[in-house]
């Protein structure tokens, strides 16, 4: 397995894969509860420049040539210019307000969502994609690393705390409560 920056070819897996963890918000975000509308959605942003969803703030991991997960990372200081697009969209396309709680900020670097194949669940991958980060980031970069993770997903929470990341505090993302950790550097 490896793990490359993404091309805008790798879109069609990297929406799949992101959507895996944040359909539930998407769903929030357009006003509707539909896979496909959803999919269709993440699609459209991920096969873009520009934008907090753009293939551009991706990295892959690849194994046998087959796109088996990706992780979506950005400066948190850019969140509203990379969020206008997908905001301008929203009113436009599904004619709903769009104004959610910033969910980072200056002085991190943000991993958005990440997703991996259901087919290789279990074998370690999304835990290597978050040690790749780390160390690109935080310790070749000297940047801080963060995210949020729903209260009700312990064992997502269990999982980056053991990879280093600590809590700094809480955040509400669309309604929903969030614990909000970082990795820093030493």
């Amino acid at each position: 397995m490896i793990i490359r920056k993404a091309e805008a070819s790798d879109a069609p897996s990297i929406a799949t894969y992101l959507l895996l963890a944040m359909e539930d918000i998407i769903y929030e975000f357009i006003g509707q509860h539909n896979h496909e509308s959803a999919k269709s959605f993440l699609l459209h942003f991920v096969e873009k420049a520009n934008n907090q969803y753009s293939f551009q703030n991706c990295f892959v991991a690849e194994d046998n040539g087959e796109v088996i997960a990706a992780i979506n990372i950005y400066d948190g200081a850019k969140l509203h210019k990379l969020r206008e697009p997908v905001a301008q969209y929203i009113n436009t396309h599904f004619y709903k307000d769009f104004n959610p709680e910033d969910e980072t900020q200056a002085g991190e670097y943000y991993i958005d969502s990440f997703g991996v194949n259901p087919n290789h669940q279990g074998k370690g991958i999304g835990a290597k994609m978050l040690q790749y980060v780390i160390e690109t980031y935080v310790h070749q970069h000297g940047h801080s690393v963060g995210l949020l993770v729903d209260e009700d997903n312990p064992n997502a929470e269990r999982l980056y705390l053991k990879l280093g990341f600590k809590s700094v505090g809480e955040k509400i993302l669309v309604g929903k409560q969030m614990s909000h950790l970082q990795v820093n550097p030493e």
